[in-house]
């Protein structure tokens, strides 16, 4: 079995062969005591930080949900406009084509708009004016 004196023995960490008294448990205790003073003044920023970064990543998710939805709904409208004008105009697939790419520009300009990536119709006519103004 391996010598308890050195720090390799079974249960043994830290200094090794030093012949110093052991840690008391007083001693222990007042260390505790100082980490949770230490602890308890840093510890309601976190958990604040907590409540907020929860609210933060839930109106996140509410945002792409409200996005993912827009564009898909963009998509969904055009190919069912070119069903239907293929149906009744008998131009089979190119209806649906057509209104395909053009509902997907429309779901890319709608995810835009609300983003605030681009401005909502008839806001950009004033903005140009304002402009026009300054010169």
């Amino acid at each position: 079995m391996a010598d308890k004196n050195r720090p390799d023995g079974t249960g043994e960490t830290g200094r090794g062969k030093q012949h110093e008294a052991d840690i008391r448990d007083d001693d222990l205790e007042r260390r505790r005591r100082d980490l949770e003073a230490s602890l308890a003044t840093r510890r309601p920023d976190r958990l604040e930080g907590k409540d907020d970064a929860k609210a933060g990543s839930m109106a996140g998710y509410g945002q792409a949900l409200k996005l993912s939805s827009e564009f898909i709904a963009g998509v969904v409208v055009g190919a069912g406009i070119g069903w239907i004008i293929d149906r009744l105009a008998g131009t089979s697939p190119w209806g649906l084509i057509v209104f395909l790419l053009l509902g997907f520009g429309a779901g890319v300009l709608n995810v835009m708009r609300s983003a605030g990536v681009v401005a909502e119709f008839g806001q950009g006519d004033n903005s140009r004016r304002d402009q026009d103004d300054k010169k």
